[in-house]
């Protein structure tokens, strides 16, 4: 498949100069047809008997295989959940934390990770590496590590700056647990987990599926309790509530996730193209180059797919303006930024309507 032929399977880009996926990637004909699809399939069986309840079954396990394989893994370490959210929940719940322990954490972390770590009854230390260069991440991070540190957790990339955060290196030298928050880096960089503990995996941004679909890589399942269960995480269950887990992660399935943000997710996946992480590299870099001359980088080099930068006027503003001049960036609150989010179906045409509106 062809640039032009991959890019021509996604309606929004006949509108907008779409630079968002670090909120929502964009969904393709093929994700859409499938959805509607499995919708009117569903309707079809009446949504029961023996039949339709296997091939909702079968479509979830086709899933879980579909992200193992995207990320490095074994389908019996993935579990199938609502975002990266629902993940970092997960983890925090399983690990049964107490005032006595510690987490390690950055300063550019999102919401979604802070919540579950703050609610957790550990300390939480913060290391500060927005304003370092990503070199000095590394020993940042281990210089906040004590006796009492049970788990190191941190973004692969940061939603903020775009900076690619050193986990694997962290996970060998500290010998500490790693809860990944992989929000911006699945669909976006590669991704292989294999020695890390715990990564959260958003299936609505870089892998453009349907919303509200994420997964969790657990490494090991059996060392982690099952905190928040659904009916899927027992294969037996006793009258006053006592289960016997199910085998592997999928214990820590979040429940019933929408067959058809299931099926559409199934096609956005075979979708994606290979050469999808070089292509979306390069058009970060030719939107660096074009707005280097005129507008402050958050983080220089090229990191990630995130292009964070300090705009003229107000971010919000800004971004408002850019949207009814048919560029889709995002505001970053509380930062005074924007940030341009280039994927693998961004063309040199969308980078230079996102100048053009810019200077206008």
């Amino acid at each position: 498949m062809t640039f032009d032929e991959a890019r021509a399977l996604f309606p929004v880009l006949e509108r907008f100069a779409y630079l968002n996926a670090g909120t929502l990637g964009p969904l393709s004909r093929p994700t859409l047809a499938a959805m509607e699809e499995r919708l009117r399939f569903d309707q079809e069986h009446g949504r029961g008997g023996h039949g339709w309840f296997t091939s909702v079954l079968e479509l979830r396990a086709r899933v879980r295989e579909q992200i193992a394989a995207l990320i490095g893994a074994s389908p019996d370490q993935v579990a199938l959940t609502s975002s990266t959210t629902d993940g970092c929940n997960v983890v925090m719940s399983g690990l049964e934390l107490g005032p006595d322990d510690e987490v390690v954490t950055t300063d550019s972390e999102h919401p979604g990770l802070l919540l579950p770590l703050h609610v957790s009854g550990a300390r939480v230390r913060v290391a500060e590496v927005a304003a370092r260069l990503t070199t000095d991440a590394l020993q940042a991070i281990l210089s906040c590590i004590t006796p009492r540190t049970k788990l190191l957790a941190l973004s692969h990339v940061l939603w903020t700056t775009g900076q690619v955060m050193p986990v694997h290196e962290l996970r060998r030298e500290s010998g500490l647990p790693v809860l990944v928050d992989g929000a911006q880096s699945v669909g976006a960089i590669p991704v292989d987990v294999r020695e890390l503990d715990y990564y959260t995996v958003s299936c609505q941004k870089w892998l453009c599926g349907p919303e509200p679909l994420g997964a969790l890589y657990v490494r090991d399942p059996e060392q982690l309790g099952v905190g928040i269960p659904s009916s899927f995480a027992q294969k037996s269950l006793e009258p006053d509530g006592t289960f016997v887990p199910a085998e592997g992660a999928a214990r820590f399935d979040s429940g019933w996730l929408a067959t058809p943000s299931l099926a559409g997710l199934e096609a956005a996946l075979a979708g994606a193209p290979e050469w999808r992480f070089d292509r979306a590299a390069e058009m970060a870099e030719v939107c660096r180059g074009a707005l280097r001359e005129r507008f402050e980088f958050v983080a220089e080099g090229g990191e990630s797919t995130l292009v964070s930068f300090v705009p003229a006027g107000d971010p919000a503003a800004e971004a408002a303006r850019l949207y009814n001049a048919g560029v889709i960036v995002r505001d970053l609150p509380r930062t005074g930024w924007l940030r341009a989010s280039c994927g693998w179906w961004t063309s040199g045409e969308d980078i230079e309507r996102l100048v053009a509106a810019l200077g206008s």
